[in-house]
């Protein structure tokens, strides 16, 4: 399923396609939300368009190896391996951190 959705975000672009989901925030509010622009961003990292990736959604781009860490920890035994790695970054307080980011995020890409 995930190998499909990528195959998808490859080939065509969700800037010229009109079958990709719109944000209902942004439709509703004008506002852009943390997630805006992320179908662009995959699009143009599975281009190797970092450049690109980065003007259509910095935090979702920056996020990438936080994300990757939570999967390798998770999934690929990384819990055994680096168990300080988890409770650093995947701690206590780790989901008040990354809510305070996100916030921070969506309030300075409407008003930047």
């Amino acid at each position: 399923m995930l190998v499909a959705a990528l195959y998808l975000f490859f080939i065509f672009d969700p800037d010229t396609h009109s079958f990709f989901p719109k944000c209902p925030f942004l439709l509703t509010t004008g506002f852009e939300c943390p997630g805006c622009g992320s179908q662009r961003a995959i699009h143009h990292l599975l281009h190797l368009n970092i450049l690109g990736a980065l003007k259509q959604n910095a935090f979702m781009v920056m996020a990438l190896p936080y994300i990757f860490m939570g999967i390798y920890l998770e999934y690929l035994g990384g819990k055994k391996r680096h168990p300080r790695l988890e409770k650093i970054f995947f701690g206590r307080w780790s989901a008040v951190v990354v809510l305070s980011v996100i916030i921070a995020f969506w309030i300075g890409r409407n008003l930047f």
